[in-house]
C-alpha cells in the first residue's frame, strides 16, 4: 500500500531536476565568438611606381597635307593611300585647258605691249631730234617722253602676267616636295579643288613617334629623361625604346588626359604607321595611398575597407574614394588616416565591431 506514493515522490523528483536544468541552460550566456583570422597592412602615403602600360599609336613626326596651288577640275590622281612616293614625282594634274588660254592670252598681251613700247621709242626719238633742230615744241616732246615711259611700264606688266601664267600651268601638275608616304586622300579625279585645298597627306617615314594619352597626374613629377618601352600590341616581341619629345601644354578638356609623344628609333621599318602599341615608364609620382584589390569591400555600391582598432582588435568598416584601379592595386584619394591597419584578406566574412586575430604577414 506505500508503493505507489514511493514511486510517485520519486518521479515529482525527477521532474524538478529536469525542470531546473532546463532553467539552468537557458540563462547560462554564449559562449564568445572565437577571433576571425585575417591579414592586414599598414597604410602609409608615399610616391609610388607609375608602371602602367598604356595604349597608343604610331605616328609621323612629320606630316603635311599637300594640294594645288590654282583651283581647278582634276584631271587625275596618280597615287592612293599607303603608296611611297619620292621627290618631284607626279600626284596628280588639273585640267590645263583654263591656265592654257591664260597662257596665250598672256603671251598675246606681251607681243601687244612689246609693240607698243617700239613705236613709243620711234616716236620719242623723232620728237627728240625735232626738237633739236626747233622745229618741234617742247610739249609735243615731253608728251612723247610720257608715252614711252607709259609702254615700258606696260610691256614690264605684261611680261609679269606671262610668267605668273607659266607659273600657273606648271601648278596644275602636283609633285611631292620629298620622300614620304600618303597617308590620306582628300580630293577624287574630276573633282573641283580650290587654290590650297587638301589633295593629299604625306607622311615621312624615317622619324615616327609614338603617341600617347596620359593622366594629368602621372606628369607632375616625372622624371627628367624617361626612358619609354614601347611593344606592338598584336606582337609584344617586337620592341623598341624611346624618348619623350613633346608633351601637349594643354590637357584634354574632356578626358583631362595630356597627349605625350615619344621619339622612336625604328631602323627596320617594324613599326608601321598607324599600328597600334602600349608603352609602359616608371617613374615615382605624387605620394597616394595604395592598397591591393583584395582589400576593397562594397557596401551599398561605394567602396570601403575594414579598419582594425588596435586596442580592442575589432574592425570596422571606412568608406574610402579610388582615384584609379590598376590590374594588382587600389590607388586611394581619401578615407584612410595615415598608419591605418587595413584587412587585406578574408574582408567578404566580416561584421561590423567583429573581433579579429591577425595572421601571417602584414601585421
Amino acid at each position: 500500500m506505500h508503493a505507489r506514493p514511493l514511486v510517485a515522490r520519486f518521479c515529482l523528483t525527477g521532474l524538478a531536476t529536469a525542470l531546473l536544468a532546463g532553467c539552468n541552460a537557458e540563462t547560462a550566456p554564449p559562449p564568445a565568438p572565437e577571433a576571425r583570422p585575417v591579414r592586414t597592412m599598414v597604410v602609409n602615403s608615399k610616391p609610388y611606381d607609375d608602371g602602367r602600360t598604356l595604349p597608343g599609336e604610331i605616328r609621323p613626326r612629320v606630316e603635311a597635307d599637300v594640294g594645288f596651288r590654282v583651283a581647278g577640275k582634276i584631271a587625275s590622281r596618280e597615287v592612293g593611300v599607303g603608296a611611297r612616293v619620292s621627290a618631284g614625282q607626279t600626284l596628280a594634274r588639273l585640267d590645263e585647258q583654263d591656265l592654257r588660254n591664260r597662257l596665250t592670252a598672256a603671251e598675246a598681251d606681251v607681243s601687244a605691249a612689246e609693240a607698243g613700247l617700239t613705236q613709243a621709242r620711234d616716236t620719242e626719238g623723232r620728237q627728240r631730234q625735232l626738237l633739236q633742230s626747233g622745229t618741234t615744241t617742247k610739249a609735243r616732246f615731253d608728251d612723247a617722253v610720257a608715252a614711252l615711259r607709259g609702254a615700258e611700264a606696260k610691256e614690264q606688266s605684261a611680261q609679269a602676267a606671262l610668267r605668273l601664267a607659266r607659273d600657273q600651268l606648271a601648278y596644275a601638275t602636283l609633285k611631292a616636295d620629298w620622300d614620304g608616304i600618303v597617308t590620306a586622300v582628300g580630293a577624287e579625279a574630276g573633282q573641283v579643288v580650290g587654290a590650297g585645298q587638301m589633295a593629299l597627306r604625306i607622311a615621312r617615314p624615317g622619324e615616327k613617334d609614338a603617341v600617347f594619352s596620359v593622366a594629368e597626374e602621372s606628369l607632375r613629377n616625372p622624371p627628367s629623361d624617361p626612358s619609354i618601352e614601347v611593344r606592338l600590341r598584336g606582337d609584344a616581341s617586337v620592341s623598341t625604346t624611346g624618348r619623350v619629345r613633346e608633351v601637349a601644354p594643354v590637357a584634354d578638356a574632356q578626358t583631362r588626359t595630356t597627349q605625350v609623344k615619344v621619339a622612336i628609333d625604328d631602323p627596320q621599318d617594324r613599326f608601321r604607321l598607324g599600328a597600334l602599341v602600349v608603352g609602359q615608364a616608371h617613374w615615382a609620382v605624387e605620394p597616394r595611398m595604395t592598397t591591393p584589390l583584395s582589400a576593397i569591400f562594397q557596401k551599398d555600391r561605394k567602396p570601403a575597407v575594414w579598419v582594425v582598432d588596435r586596442a580592442t582588435s575589432a574592425v570596422h568598416l571606412k568608406p574610402v574614394e579610388i582615384l584609379r584601379y590598376e590590374p594588382e592595386r587600389a590607388v586611394l584619394a581619401g578615407g584612410l588616416a595615415e598608419g591605418d591597419l587595413v584587412v587585406t584578406a578574408g574582408v567578404n566574412r566580416l561584421q561590423e565591431g567583429q573581433k579579429v586575430r591577425i595572421d601571417g604577414a602584414g601585421k
